[in-house]
């Protein structure tokens, strides 16, 4: 099954062409790194969002979607369909090329 996410499940806008979704948590070093390769991304891609959710805030979203750690990053296109999920880290160029299916 595909989730789909909307602004209401968010809390916030969908990019115009696809949105980079961050679960992070308080303390969570790796998390901070992520945020900042995500905000970069979404900087120099037209269209791209890039919205952070803190996990330990949002229990209902993270049991529903099944985060099992932070950082979790989801890529969703322009409808807010999840085609792309990674956990840990990423790498400025995996988080390009999974934009590159979304767009």
């Amino acid at each position: 099954m595909t989730a789909t996410l909307g602004p209401e499940a968010l809390g916030a806008e969908l990019g115009e062409r696809a949105t980079l979704v961050q679960f992070s948590t308080a303390f969570c070093q790796p998390c901070r790194a992520t945020r900042r390769t995500l905000a970069e991304v979404a900087a120099m891609v037209p269209g791209v969002g890039h919205v952070e959710i803190d996990a330990e805030e949002r229990l209902d979203l993270v049991r529903e979607l099944g985060i099992d750690r932070t950082p979790t990053v989801l890529v969703l296109d322009r409808t807010g369909t999840v085609v792309r999920r990674a956990s840990g880290q990423p790498r400025k160029a995996d988080v390009i090329a999974a934009l590159g299916r979304a767009v």
